[in-house]
C-alpha cells in the first residue's frame, strides 16, 4: 500500500505549481470578469433598456469564451511554439508513425500495404 506523506505533496504542488500558474491565472480571469461587468453596467446606463441588456449579455458570454481559446492555445503551445502540457502539443515534436510491411518489408504511413495488400505491420519510428 502507498501511502504519501505531507512533504511528497509539498514537494508535488511546489513542482507544478509554476506551471499552473504560467497556464492559467484566476487573477487575470477576475480581472476580466470584473471589467466587462463594469464595462456592461456602464453601457447599460448609457443604451437603452433592450439594447443595453443584449450587449451586457453578450459581453458575459463572449469575454470567457475568449479567455478559455486563449488558455487553451497557451496549454497546447499557441503561437509562441513552446510550452504545453507536459510539452506534449508542440510543434517541434511532431513526427510521422511509418509502417514497415512483415511480409516484404515495404516501408509505408499506413493502412494496408500498398506493395503487396498485406495488413501485418510494425511500426517504425
Amino acid at each position: 500500500m502507498l501511502s504519501y506523506t505531507t512533504d511528497d505533496a509539498t514537494k508535488l504542488y511546489n513542482e507544478y505549481s509554476p506551471l499552473y500558474d504560467r497556464l492559467f491565472s484566476y487573477k487575470m480571469y477576475l480581472l476580466f470578469l470584473f471589467g466587462s461587468l463594469a464595462v456592461s453596467i456602464g453601457l447599460q446606463l448609457v443604451m437603452p433598456f433592450p439594447w443595453g441588456l443584449g450587449v451586457a449579455l453578450g459581453l458575459f458570454i463572449i469575454f470567457p469564451l475568449l479567455l478559455r481559446r486563449r488558455y487553451v492555445n497557451r496549454m497546447r503551445g499557441g503561437s509562441e511554439g513552446a510550452g504545453g502540457f507536459f510539452g506534449f502539443g508542440t510543434k517541434q515534436n511532431t513526427t510521422e508513425v511509418k509502417y514497415v510491411c512483415l511480409v516484404c518489408n515495404n516501408r509505408y504511413k499506413g493502412g494496408s500495404c500498398p506493395r503487396c495488400g498485406s495488413r501485418m505491420k510494425r511500426a517504425d519510428f
